[in-house]
């Protein structure tokens, strides 16, 4: 369908897509080409003593190519943000908006990737070829449980970082702030029982770290109730988590399990009840992130609950994944990292909750994207953990 002239005209009295058109990315060279000699060294013939010198020792690459500081950013287009399946042409402004958060947080030059496929063999063989070109992969906006097979296939094959952000950055963000709300509340992880609302990438990354991580206990749903053993209705991965979690044996509906319970972890898209959040244990803490629209109103469950976070920005305690992903790349790279370990993503999540320090309060249980101190500590401590772990090349 063509847009006339005036249909964009109107489209550009709307900020967002007055900031959007052109895109919100371009290339920079950085090295000047003013006369011949700049002309001969940046391309042929000097070009050609770098070319065989990497020839003969690849490694060098990441010395002498902007490999070393570029990141793949990439998608299918079938689950951006709270929008579903739009398609990899409707996903590439948040695709841009990523890379974009990348170079402003990370320093780091990124390359947004939309595929216009959705079979898990095409998109790991696809990126597999792609990936002589880059220093990591972040995947982006993927629907589950596909997410799962592509990242974990990508990590087998590839000798660079392959991250799921939709999975790992928000479980880093998650479990930095529940560990400073439990603090704040005199607790440890291992005194918590919590309950999580979805079953998708998210909510199995976010799961899966804080067991990692020590948590007491944790039940988890889908939409069809909680996870057990035995539960029908379940993919491998569901199976697995049902193994791991819900050591108290619940079988019914989240907001059943919230009664009693210290911590109400939202990432599904669903609503919970006043009277379900007002069930819960004193010192409750109750993250509702679906975006925009979080499970509950913040305002109706700070009523009980004394620690409350969202995913939005126009509430305290926001969990935002670009509080993670940019230092967590930053110190991967920085160490030319072969893969993202559990422990460098726990390490991310320590040294993000570290950053609230003495300022913890109800309303500051993690610390703004803005704050400059959040992209060091997280690359810092990645960095140090990724040698730790044998990852590291350098």
């Amino acid at each position: 369908m063509t847009v006339s002239p005036a249909s964009l005209q109107s489209l550009d009295l709307d900020p967002a897509f007055a900031l959007h058109r052109g895109g919100k990315l371009e290339v920079r060279s950085t090295v000047p080409v003013r006369d011949t000699g700049d002309l001969s060294l940046a391309y042929t013939p000097g070009v050609a003593r770098v070319c065989t010198a990497i020839a003969e020792n690849p490694e060098l690459a990441t010395d002498y190519t902007w490999v070393s500081n570029v990141v793949a950013v990439v998608t299918d287009g079938t689950a951006v943000l709270g929008l579903g399946d739009i398609g990899p042409a409707a996903a590439m402004p948040v695709m841009e908006g990523k890379a974009l958060l990348f170079k402003e947080f990370g320093k780091i030059d990124a390359v947004p990737i939309s595929l216009d496929c959705t079979d898990v063999d095409q998109i790991v063989e696809t990126v597999v070829r792609l990936a002589p070109s880059f220093g990591g992969i972040n995947l982006e906006d993927i629907s589950a449980p596909r997410c799962f097979e592509i990242e974990s296939r990508l990590r087998e094959r590839l000798d660079i970082p392959v991250f799921h952000d939709d999975q790992h950055g928000t479980a880093i963000v998650v479990l930095a702030a529940l560990q400073n709300a439990a603090r704040l509340t005199g607790r440890s992880l291992a005194d918590l029982r919590a309950v999580v609302a979805g079953a998708g990438a998210s909510g199995v990354a976010v799961s899966r770290i804080l067991i990692n991580a020590g948590i007491g206990d944790i039940a988890v749903a889908d939409s069809k109730g909680i996870l057990y053993p035995g539960r029908g209705g379940m993919n491998p991965v569901k199976e697995a988590l049902a193994r791991d979690s819900n050591k108290a044996g619940f079988t019914g509906s989240a907001e059943q399990a919230l009664a009693g319970a210290d911590v109400f972890i939202g990432l599904s898209g669903a609503t919970v009840s006043e009277e379900a959040i007002a069930s819960m244990a004193p010192d409750a803490i109750v993250f509702a992130l679906s975006n925009p629209t979080p499970e509950i109103d913040p305002a109706v469950a700070a009523r009980y609950a004394r620690v409350v976070a969202t995913g939005r920005s126009d509430y305290p305690n926001q969990i935002n994944n670009v509080l993670a992903f940019p230092g967590v790349f930053r110190g991967a790279l920085d160490v030319r990292a072969t893969d993202i370990t559990g422990n460098m993503k726990v390490a991310a999540a320590n040294a993000l909750a570290e950053v609230v320090g003495d300022d913890l309060s109800e309303e500051y249980v993690i610390p703004s994207p803005f704050d400059p101190r959040v992209v060091p500590a997280v690359s810092e401590a990645v960095a140090r953990q990724a040698r730790e772990d044998g990852v590291a090349r350098r």
